[in-house]
């Protein structure tokens, strides 16, 4: 089973993302949520998820640093409601070498499409994909 956590200090939005992702991917095991960045490495740390489903802008640490700091197989998805700071942070090259990008819209059926099918679990710190996904 895709185990997975979720951190935006947004609670509706953590919430909402939840729900679409139950919808659309039953077999996905949400095994934590955090309110903040501090929270997401805990639970990263804790679990080792397969995914981590990131705000980018949340306090303690950003999404980005979050990622940045992943160590084992976890892969992330960015997810915000404010597509400026993703691209700012991507324009400003926040993100580490070796870390790839691939930032579109799409709605929780396409996403549970996507990462089933296209993207499965890769070892090692820099080779992870990153996806932004704003909720529709």
């Amino acid at each position: 089973m895709t185990t997975c956590i979720l951190a935006d200090d947004e609670l509706h939005l953590t919430r909402y993302l939840a729900d679409q992702l139950k919808a659309a991917w039953p077999e996905l095991e949400i095994v934590g949520i955090a309110a903040n960045g501090v929270e997401a490495d805990a639970l990263i740390a804790k679990h080792q998820p397969d995914l981590a489903f990131l705000d980018i802008q949340m306090p303690g640490h950003t999404g980005l640093e979050v990622a940045q700091a992943i160590e084992g197989h976890t892969r992330v998805v960015f997810v915000t409601a404010y597509d400026e700071y993703a691209v700012q942070a991507f324009d400003d090259g926040e993100f580490a070498v070796g870390l790839h990008a691939r930032v579109e819209r799409v709605d929780a059926q396409v996403l549970g499409d996507l990462l089933r099918g296209g993207l499965g679990v890769a070892g090692g710190h820099h080779d992870r994909d990153s996806i932004l996904v704003e909720p529709a």
